[in-house]
């Protein structure tokens, strides 16, 4: 193998930051700065976005009423639907020809949100990407393996950026083509791995079956985000992969990857980068604000994007905020492990389950692999859960074997979740494998 494995600067200089002033800035003036660039921000999408000004007028609010940082819970909230109420380009607060690029949702449940940078968007993309990436672990000439995918997905492209501008050589791999992304970090020897958890599982499962010993690699840390993930999950690639797993944040709609990142000093929650971002915690059903440290649903609004400013953006996803100290010496909030989406929650029989939860329970079995998918069904007029699971290799898989392990997990979902639901386990290889974001939940409802 002729790969590099020590990067200029120690993997443990846990010391590193590539913006320091800024992420050890006091909380005071941290809260200084977010209201000078909400200001602006405000300003910016009132008067150059129809949307926010019929918004606003209708909420009888405009920019110049926004005296304190607390004000900002009378503007209204922007909703998916909101993008593609304007699809294509109409929520843009610049003319076309001073974008630079675009990216788009796949549009699976509708119009795709369209999403556009100007040139100084890009250029604090990548700075953020490179701060996010640096807290992760990464550090100026690690060879950075990234295996998220390229194209109107924000995933590929922004983890390509923060590394460049990090000062790491990328080997911009993409999804797929699994038994290739193994040779490729033998004879590379990468330190880094970006893709989704699940990919990153289906990378180590294929390097197992090749017989590759990837925890003897140069690898040491990855950054993985586009999905949902527990810390069950964590523990399982830690150890098939050899590595210090973290998790990135973002989305399209804000900017992209790198709207928060976990360090690997601490892994206790994203760092949210305030001088970028304004985060808020609501009740999902009154819709007001709740206080640092309830567990409500995430709410952030952009403080320096020109091309698509976002006001008080819903982005469904639930988790909490912590201002406790971090170890890394980082004063940024801490985004805490986002457990699901409001939108993803599944009522089971009066029961409301996450995906996130039925993979937490089946990661703690040892017998079962990371494999599964969560089928929904009617049961006469009641909607009903099965779950599909894999055989770990190794286990005996005789058919009474399946049935019997699918009673047991069936047993350990109810008594753990409190949901009932039937379980079938199959033969190792037999559930599709995620080449990018992995499909957790199929409906077979209907209408």
């Amino acid at each position: 193998m002729t790969g590099q494995t020590t990067s200029p600067i120690s993997a443990g200089d846990a010391d590193f930051m590539f913006d320091r002033e800024t992420e050890t800035m006091a909380r005071s003036a941290l809260g200084e700065l977010q209201l000078e660039r909400l200001r602006w921000s405000l300003a910016h999408a009132y008067e150059r976005v129809p949307h926010y000004r019929r918004a606003f007028d209708a909420a009888g609010v405009t920019p110049e009423k926004l005296k304190s940082l607390a004000d900002l819970r009378h503007f209204p909230f922007t909703v998916k639907n909101d993008l593609r109420d304007n699809y294509p380009f109409s929520m843009f607060a610049v003319p076309m020809n001073d974008l630079r690029r675009l990216h788009a949702s796949s549009g699976t449940t509708g119009k795709p949100t369209v999403v556009a940078y100007t040139r100084g968007d890009i250029d604090r993309w990548a700075d953020l990407m490179a701060r996010s990436m640096a807290a992760a672990g990464a550090r100026p000439g690690d060879l950075v393996h990234n295996a998220y995918g390229y194209g109107l997905f924000t995933g590929g492209l922004g983890a390509h950026y923060g590394a460049e501008r990090l000062g790491c050589i990328v080997v911009p791999v993409s999804g797929g083509g699994t038994e290739r992304q193994v040779t490729l970090l033998q004879d590379f020897g990468s330190r880094i791995l970006c893709a989704t958890p699940s990919y990153a599982l289906n990378i180590a499962e294929v390097a197992e079956a090749q017989g590759v010993d990837i925890r003897s690699l140069p690898l040491a840390r990855g950054i993985f985000g586009a999905e949902p993930w527990s810390e069950q999950m964590r523990r399982a690639l830690d150890q098939r992969l050899g590595i210090t797993a973290t998790d990135i944040y973002g989305l399209s709609e804000i900017m992209g990857p790198g709207v928060a990142c976990e360090c690997d000093v601490a892994r206790a929650g994203l760092h949210g980068w305030e001088d970028h971002f304004l985060f808020e915690i609501i009740d999902p059903e009154t819709l007001e604000p709740l206080p640092v440290g309830e567990t409500g649903e995430l709410v952030i609004t952009t403080l320096t994007k020109e091309a698509l400013p976002m006001i008080r953006y819903r982005t469904r996803d639930i988790t909490r905020l912590s201002d406790e100290p971090c170890a890394c010496g980082r004063t940024h909030l801490r985004i805490l492990r986002v457990t699901g989406r409001d939108d993803d929650m599944l009522i089971i029989r009066g029961v409301n389950v996450y995906p996130s939860q039925i993979e937490a329970v089946l990661i703690e079995l040892p017998a079962i692999s990371p494999h599964y998918q969560i089928v929904l069904e009617k049961d006469g007029h009641l909607d009903a859960m099965r779950i599909e699971a894999e055989i770990a290799p190794g286990v005996p898989a005789d058919e009474d074997d399946l049935i019997a392990k699918g009673r047991e997990i069936r047993h350990h979902i109810k008594s753990v979740i409190g949901v009932s639901c039937t379980v079938t386990v199959k033969r190792p290889g037999t559930l599709p494998r995620s080449q990018g974001k992995a499909v957790r939940v199929r409906d077979l409802r209907g209408g």
